[in-house]
């Protein structure tokens, strides 16, 4: 299933639980230095879009671009690898949360390089030895997830395809943004389809795995198992989870 037709079946709800976290917002919005025209790509509902600017979104999704809000930015459908517009035509190109679905991620990068003078990408790193395996969620109840990289292009391939500096990007315990790890610290929210829903790899995953991960956490949850394993989480107040700006 591509992408789009994921989002297309998936996304009914998504504005629900993905949103702008304004703290990591503001890590967006900073690395955009003083660009006043901006192309977010993979644009979805809007979320992480900075205020004050000029901006104009591309979604392949009918359905998410029906979500954006009334007063969003202008958006249109395409996609990254074949972004319709002109060299240079952004002072900066904007991805949050995206490129891992895309087809071929670097092809996407370079188009973003070329519309615009500067290119900031939200993502996460893929390795093995990475976010996945240090991530509770991730490591103990859903090992496919790792299995949906598989191929992947590594971060640091994607950072020279443009020519970035890779920044971390901690995740606050209280994260607004319904990512994939944006729950570590509260670990029942995962229990909820809603929740579920607004994070494409749970459906990606298959229904066995997801139903057998929420049975084994809920499961750790009654029995007291996942706060004994993850007793050191609960004092604080950021995780290091594999978050990652790409800035070039």
């Amino acid at each position: 299933m591509s992408a789009t037709q994921l989002y297309d079946t998936i996304g009914t709800s998504y504005t629900a639980t993905r949103c702008t976290d304004p703290r990591i917002g503001a890590r967006i919005w900073a690395a955009l230095g003083d660009a006043r025209t901006v192309l977010n790509v993979g644009a979805g509902t809007g979320s992480y879009e900075p205020p004050g600017r000029d901006v104009i979104a591309v979604e392949p999704s009918a359905l998410m671009r029906a979500q954006r809000p009334p007063g969003a930015a202008p958006c249109v459908a395409g996609v990254a690898e074949h972004l319709p517009f002109a060299d240079q035509s952004f002072d900066a190109a904007m991805a949050v949360s995206t490129i891992h679905h895309w087809p071929d991620p670097i092809a996407g990068l370079r188009e973003m390089r070329r519309v615009a003078r500067r290119v900031v990408v939200f993502t996460h790193e893929d390795s093995g030895e990475g976010w996945h395996g240090r991530f509770w969620l991730t490591r103990d109840y859903l090992p496919e997830i790792a299995g949906l990289l598989a191929g992947r292009p590594a971060l640091p391939d994607l950072a020279d395809a443009i020519g970035a500096r890779v920044e971390p990007v901690p995740i606050p315990w209280d994260c607004a943004d319904g990512i994939l790890e944006a729950f570590w610290r509260r670990p029942g929210a995962y229990l909820e389809e809603e929740v579920r829903r607004g994070i494409s790899g749970w459906t990606r995953v298959g229904p066995q795995a997801e139903q057998r991960a929420v049975r084994d956490l809920r499961g750790d949850l009654a029995s007291g198992r996942w706060a004994e394993r993850n007793r050191e989480l609960l004092g604080l107040e950021t995780a290091e989870l594999g978050l990652r700006l790409l800035i070039a």
